[in-house]
């Protein structure tokens, strides 16, 4: 079973991996922003939402339950969402 410290040592590794995967999509959004902004697209995808979020409950496999990876993922997308539109607005500042 390994002793608590051997588990929070594994969560804390987890978590760096997080960090990177969400910087990581992050920088995906934002190249996606670049090319809404090039063919004037709005940053709010609502199809591309339900597409994402019914995408990573189809690869659930727990200990999370739906619901759960559902809320999680909402507020990753919502600051994706918030990252996309702050980096479209500095770039048409910047062209002008």
């Amino acid at each position: 079973m390994g002793n608590i410290e051997d588990w929070r040592n594994k969560i804390d590794e987890t978590d760096k991996k997080l960090v990177e995967l969400l910087n990581e999509r992050a920088q995906y959004a934002d190249e996606i922003g670049k090319i809404k902004q090039q063919f004037g697209l709005e940053a709010y995808s609502p199809k591309r939402e339900k597409e994402v979020l019914e995408n990573i409950l189809k690869h659930n496999k727990g200990p999370l339950n739906d619901l759960a990876l559902r809320r999680v993922f909402e507020r990753i997308i919502d600051e994706s969402r918030k990252l996309e539109r702050e980096a479209m607005s500095e770039r048409k500042n910047s062209k002008q």
